[in-house]
Formats: structure tokens, sequence, C-alpha cells
């Protein structure tokens, strides 16, 4: 029996079968399992965060490399199955919880180091969970995971073109973002329909890397690059004026909100009918900063 079916024949003879809600595809070759362990370039001290434990193909391989394995399972009958066969190395915790509900301070707190974190993860959380990590960007240190390459294709855009978007432009502004390896469907079961990419998503530890500018409002240049893309057919005078940046300045009057949203981009040297996708990280982080003027009436 090839691996594909050892691991469908397993799930089947512990009563348990992938769930569509949670996402589930199973690594199912041990040689990509080490590949993909390897992607994270942990060293023998590390404290690993694992989102999805599964069957544990990823855990076994990541934890021979780690001093410890934390690993997240959102399937209570996965849980149950290495709870009873104690099939997990010793240094590895598991926990029964959601990622997307996951405290990241208690999640720090267990590190007690910023987060690593490796994870296959399911291509219906990969927006939210990205989100997240950028949310809690302070408490990172880097994170490797396996996409669905579409998504991972849009983390590693390019201004205009179609996949560049709000995950593009929000990773650029805090991580940088390495494409390691491509894996093809064979390699799950069940099988996706797409290839799955692994990205390493390396993060400003501190505020220290003099890659990434520190000189503006970082809730407000978040706001401005979601109101940006939300309508992308639509130029950015009227995506930005319609998020009604300046209600407080304006009483409502969304003549006036628009005309100072104009007085913004101009300020930014950025043409109102251009489109969200054409502008780099530089260009978002100098509008940031025009409307911040005009918001504080420096």
């Amino acid at each position: 029996m090839n691996r594909y079916g050892a691991t469908r024949q397993s799930l089947k003879d512990e009563k348990l079968a992938p769930k569509k809600r949670f996402g589930q595809n199973f690594l199912v070759h041990k040689a990509t399992a080490e590949a993909v362990a390897r992607c994270g370039r942990t060293s023998s001290d590390d404290t690993i965060i694992e989102v999805g434990v599964g069957l544990g193909a990823l855990t076994q391989p990541i934890a021979e490399q780690v001093k410890q394995v934390i690993g997240l399972e959102i399937d209570s009958g996965l849980i149950r199955l290495h709870e009873e066969k104690k099939d997990l190395p010793d240094n590895v915790t598991l926990l029964h919880q959601d990622i997307l509900k996951a405290d990241f301070n208690e999640l720090l707190r267990l590190s007690d180091t910023p987060l690593k974190i490796m994870a296959n993860l399911p291509y219906s959380i990969s927006n939210p969970f990205l989100f997240k990590l950028i949310e809690n960007q302070e408490k990172m240190d880097w994170a490797t995971i396996m996409l669905q390459k579409e998504v991972a294709d849009r983390l590693l855009a390019a201004p205009n073109t179609k996949q560049y978007g709000i995950p593009t432009v929000l990773l650029q502004s805090c991580a940088v973002v390495e494409k390691l390896m491509v894996l093809k469907p064979a390699e799950f079961h069940p099988r996706p329909k797409v290839d799955s990419v692994v990205v390493r998503i390396e993060f400003d530890q501190g505020g220290t890397d003099n890659r990434f500018r520190k000189d503006y409002d970082h809730p407000l240049f978040t706001r401005i690059v979601r109101a940006a893309f939300s309508q992308r057919r639509k130029t950015i005078l009227n995506t930005l004026s319609s998020a009604v940046f300046f209600r407080s300045r304006t009483d409502g009057d969304k003549k006036q909100e628009k005309e100072l949203c104009r007085k913004a981009l101009t300020d930014a040297d950025i043409t109102p009918a251009t489109r969200a996708e054409v502008l780099d990280l530089d260009q978002f982080i100098v509008l940031t900063n025009s409307f911040s003027k005009i918001l504080t009436g420096s």
C-alpha cells in the first residue's frame, strides 16, 4: 500500500475522515514532510508553534529538530487519537484550539520567545490567519507555512498585477516573504485541486529592522490600504472618500470629504484617478502621512 492509501486506511481504522469544514488535507509522504520541516530553518533550542497537527506527519520531523513543539489542533477526533495512541514525541504539547481564536499573548508566554510558527495551513483559513499574524506582528519572529498557490502568489505579487492587494501591502510593511517549495496535489490526502506553496515570512522583530519604515501611523495605514482595495474597479479617490476618513472635520458633508481626500492624494503626489493596485508600499506610506497631517491639522 502506498503512503496515500496508508493515510486513508489509518483514518478509516480510527473511524475518522478529513473534515471539509476544517479544510483538512494531510501530508502523506514522509520525505516531503521532512523537507517542509527543514524549511523552518529551526535550531535545537527553538520552541515551535505548529498550527494543525493533523496525523502528526509534520509534527514528527519538527520535533526531532527543536526543543519543544506546541501543537494546536481544532479537530477533537485527532486530539483523541493522539491522546489514546500516545504517538507524538515527548517534546510535543498538544492543545485543542482554533488558531483564529487563540490568544497570541498566551502563546507568547508558552513559547517564552517571539513566536515561530509552522503550519500545513487549511486553505479555508489562509487569509484570516495571515491577517492575525499581521495584527500580532510585534509578537512574531517568523512563520513557515504551506498555502494554496493562489494565496502565496498574492503575498509575493508586484504592484499593477491582479494578485496584488491588501495582504501583499500589509505584509510588505512588516515582513519579508520568501517562496521555498511547491507541493503537488498528490502529496496530500484528500488531494486538493491546486498546488500548494511553502513560504517563509520573516517579521521585523521589535521594529529594529532598517528595511522597514517607522515614520507613519500604522493603524491609519492599515485602514487606508483596506479602504483603497475595497472596490478595485473604482479610482482611489472614490474608494477613500467613501470610507469617510474625515467625518470629524466635515460633519458628514460628502463633497467636502471628497475634497479633503483629493488634497491628501495630491499632497502625496498621487493622481486621484489612479487605482489602488498601481501604488507601491512607499506610496501608501506617503499617502498615510498626508492623511495624518490633514486629520491632525498639522
